[in-house]
């Protein structure tokens, strides 16, 4: 059995009905018990964005909240959300975006009530900075230590192997090699260079370059998306409609094609609609943590914006143009059949171009979101003083991954995602009471603030 074989039987098994029982099962008990906030609080959310605290500076904090949530943004608007969809419409046909959509849907009642958490149980490290996330509110809601050691091992790893370095840097170099033909053994040490020289000066300077970065990018490509979208729009109907059915009946939607199933479609759906948005993962909280607020709720009201950007907007353009072109049906893998897509969309070259720069800006950014998570949780099992240490083993990883098998990073990466969602979704239900009785009172001062505004 080679290593990409014996990967991929682990894969199946931490990916089985128990962990998308469980995921599902999570986003599904906090959408009811909290009344579907994610569809009804929504408008608020996105108001919050542009709307700021008042006395917020008086509060605990290193960034604002929109930086919290750009840094958020940074690290989950990547390959996820360009590459990830394409190989999960390949893998599982296009019902897959459906069950990504279903995820993100209920996954956005999950980022609430984790960044809610991180801020209601955040500290201040030694240095004086905000240090927050799954592991506090496990160890200090929960009580339990290890539980919490087990998460920050897993976040490590995530950072290592998974999201934050070998998926990013492969999508960047590639697509940089195929578009601009720019060798992979040039681009590969810019990219490492240039990490370098941002990670360094910490969150602060991470968080600035992603709230630049990351809304100017997510415009551009969404714009670029609608515009395909517009111009064969008589193909829409049948793209959704394909979409819809295949989730449900991909024999019959696919014309009797082998190798799609319920089961497949749910899989690739839900592994890779968890990659792109992270709920549940309980990364997003690390970053929420260290948001210049007053109230756990508005934060994680604002956090849950991010899964709604990521998957229901930016993943939505992505597979809506890959279903409607034909793309998803193209021998090509990864990046490749988005470019594809992109290009045949617009009837020209530089929808592929247009591609490219997004997966340059979103999976460079997303790299610096994960070392900055990484991080977090190397500091809270060994302290700040092993950070300097992180970070080179960070950096010296970021120069290997343009090397390593595309099919190998992604079974990996999947692979670690699963084992950090664990120990968050067990915390997320031991305090479920407490996000129910934060949310209560945070919505009664609202009311009575508006009632006494009235009167």
């Amino acid at each position: 059995m080679s290593i990409t074989e014996l990967l991929s039987s682990v894969n199946s098994f931490i990916w089985g009905p128990p962990l998308l029982i469980l995921l599902s099962g999570v986003g599904l008990y906090f959408t009811f018990r909290l009344g579907f906030i994610q569809i009804f609080q929504l408008p608020r959310a996105l108001s919050y964005l542009f709307r700021k605290e008042k006395g917020a500076q008086n509060g605990k904090g290193d960034v604002s909240a929109f930086a919290a949530l750009s840094t958020a943004l940074a690290a989950t608007i990547g390959t996820g959300n360009i590459v990830g969809v394409a190989t999960a419409v390949q893998a599982g046909g296009p019902g897959a975006i459906f069950w990504m959509w279903l995820v993100a849907l209920f996954g956005m009642a999950t980022k609430y009530a984790e960044c809610l958490l991180a801020v209601k149980y955040r500290i201040i490290d030694k240095r004086g900075f905000i240090a927050g996330g799954p592991m506090y509110y496990i160890e200090r809601g929960l009580g339990i230590k290890w539980l919490a050691k087990m998460f920050a091992v897993c976040g490590i790893l995530v950072a290592f192997f998974g999201i934050g370095t070998f998926p990013q840097v492969q999508a960047i170099t590639h697509a940089m090699q195929d578009s601009f033909h720019i060798p992979v053994e040039i681009m590969a040490p810019i990219i490492t260079l240039l990490v370098a020289a941002i990670i360094l000066g910490g969150i602060k300077r991470i968080s600035s370059v992603a709230a630049i970065v990351v809304p100017f990018m997510a415009v551009l490509y969404v714009a670029t998306s609608i515009i395909i979208i517009v111009l064969n729009w008589q193909q829409v109907p049948a793209a959704v409609s394909l979409i819809i059915e295949s989730a449900f009946n991909p024999q019959s939607a696919l014309g009797g094609a082998l190798g799609y199933t319920v089961m497949k479609a749910i899989q690739s759906g839900v592994a890779r609609g968890i990659f792109s948005n992270e709920s549940g993962l309980g990364s997003a909280p690390i970053a929420a943590a260290a948001a210049q607020t007053k109230e756990p709720a508005r934060q994680g009201l604002i956090s849950m914006t991010g899964t709604f950007l990521d998957t229901l907007i930016v993943c939505t353009m992505t597979g809506v143009v890959i279903v409607l072109t034909g793309a998803w049906q193209a021998p090509e893998a990864g990046a490749a059949v988005t470019n594809l897509a992109f290009s045949k969309g617009l009837g020209t070259a530089a929808g592929g171009t247009i591609v490219t720069l997004g997966l340059l800006f979103f999976a460079f950014t997303t790299i610096l979101g994960w070392c900055y998570y990484g991080e977090r949780c190397f500091v809270y099992l060994a302290g700040v003083k092993g950070v300097k240490f992180y970070r080179f083993i960070f950096i010296v990883l970021v120069g290997c991954g343009a090397f390593i098998h595309l099919e190998t990073i992604w079974i990996l990466a999947d692979i670690v995602n699963g084992l950090m969602a664990f120990p968050n979704l067990v915390a997320l239900i031991g305090l479920r009471k407490v996000v129910f009785e934060e949310t209560r009172h945070y919505f009664q001062r609202l009311s009575i603030a508006h009632r006494d505004a009235d009167d």
